[in-house]
């Protein structure tokens, strides 16, 4: 049987190793969101990967907003906290719902009634020209760009 966590003694050699300081919770509703690069989108940006290209952000959606057709080039995963969204009407994601989207996906996402969503972008996203050719690509580099421009970039982190 496979050991599961159990309460560490006090005294016990493991507790010298503990990660210390402690990283310190954000206060996000102290921070503003801030246009993105998809009209009718907003964003609050919460870490980067200088390396994967990858970002966390929390994303608020205007009702009515149907983003321009892109392209996920790492995975993606959402999580509805308000409000819905959908790619097709037959699921609709609503609060408290979740979904990965793999490396690769192409899309356009619509939110109706407009929603808030936490979401991971494990890599970059492209945003795709009419003949489906990539024309720009939002990374973590340029996202922390963004984020400074604005000045909401102190708490990101990387």
């Amino acid at each position: 049987m496979n050991k599961v966590l159990e309460m560490t003694a006090a005294d016990a050699p493991v507790n010298a190793m503990i990660t210390k300081p402690y990283p310190e919770f954000t206060k996000l509703g102290a921070i503003p969101y801030k246009p993105w690069v998809m009209e009718g989108v907003h964003f609050k940006l919460l870490s980067i990967d200088s390396r994967s290209g990858g970002f966390t952000c929390m994303l608020k959606v205007d009702p009515g907003t149907k983003a321009p057709v892109h392209q996920h080039m790492g995975g993606i995963e959402v999580f509805v906290v308000s409000g819905n969204i959908f790619y097709t009407e037959a699921d609709i994601g609503e609060a408290g719902d979740y979904i990965f989207e793999p490396a690769g996906d192409i899309h356009e996402p619509i939110s109706p009634e407009g929603c808030e969503l936490f979401c991971v972008f494990l890599g970059p996203i492209g945003g795709l020209n009419d003949s489906g050719v990539i024309e720009g690509v939002v990374d973590a580099k340029l996202m922390l760009s963004m984020a400074e421009e604005y000045g909401v970039a102190d708490h990101v982190r990387q």
